[in-house]
């Protein structure tokens, strides 16, 4: 049944995001939360999911590029939406962000906490995050910048089977699926 419903969504296309009140894109994938990190893994732990943590601000171009040619391909939509809990954080906010140590800052200075300079920023989290862990320090990925669709699927895919735990690196898992999808 589950292969079905993938399928099926596959086949339909994927409308991009609308732009919020804050001028961020926002997706159907993305979850409203408190923006309390532990709070987060924990929500996304009990749906089966991963937490990723979505940086960007309004007016970016490259967040433009992101919703609008690779986060609408289908099969990177259907991994999000099935796959992931993603946060949005809005790199110039105001919002609350309780990190995992329970730091409380607004958006904009905890993203100066973890060091973010580029939008967007996609942070992946670990399965399980410490209490007192920052997240940009146990984050198992960060992808700064826009990429094109097959590096963020492989990212994301990356992720999923929990790469960074073994011996190929990132570049290198991405390096062989290009080659797989070639042949």
């Amino acid at each position: 049944m589950a292969a079905l419903a993938t399928a099926l969504l596959l086949a339909l296309p994927v409308a991009a995001a609308e732009i919020g009140d804050d001028g961020l894109h926002k997706a159907h994938w993305m979850h409203d939360t408190f923006r309390d990190l532990s709070e987060d893994l924990a929500e996304a732990q009990a749906e089966g999911k991963r937490l990723l943590v979505l940086v960007e601000q309004r007016g970016c171009i490259y967040c433009r590029k992101m919703h609008e040619e690779v986060f609408v391909d289908p099969e990177i939509a259907a991994l999000l939406d099935e796959k992931y809990f993603v946060i949005q954080i809005n790199m110039f906010g105001d919002v609350e962000v309780t990190d995992f140590d329970g730091t409380a800052l607004p958006e904009k200075e905890m993203v100066r906490r973890w060091g973010m300079l580029f939008t967007p920023t996609m942070m992946f989290l670990p399965e399980e995050a410490p209490e007192d862990g920052v997240a940009s320090e146990v984050a198992v990925a960060t992808m700064p910048g826009a990429f094109g669709k097959s590096t963020t699927f492989d990212l994301l895919t990356w992720v999923l089977e929990n790469g960074y735990d073994g011996d190929e690196p990132f570049q290198k898992y991405h390096a062989r699926m290009i080659e797989a999808r070639a042949n």
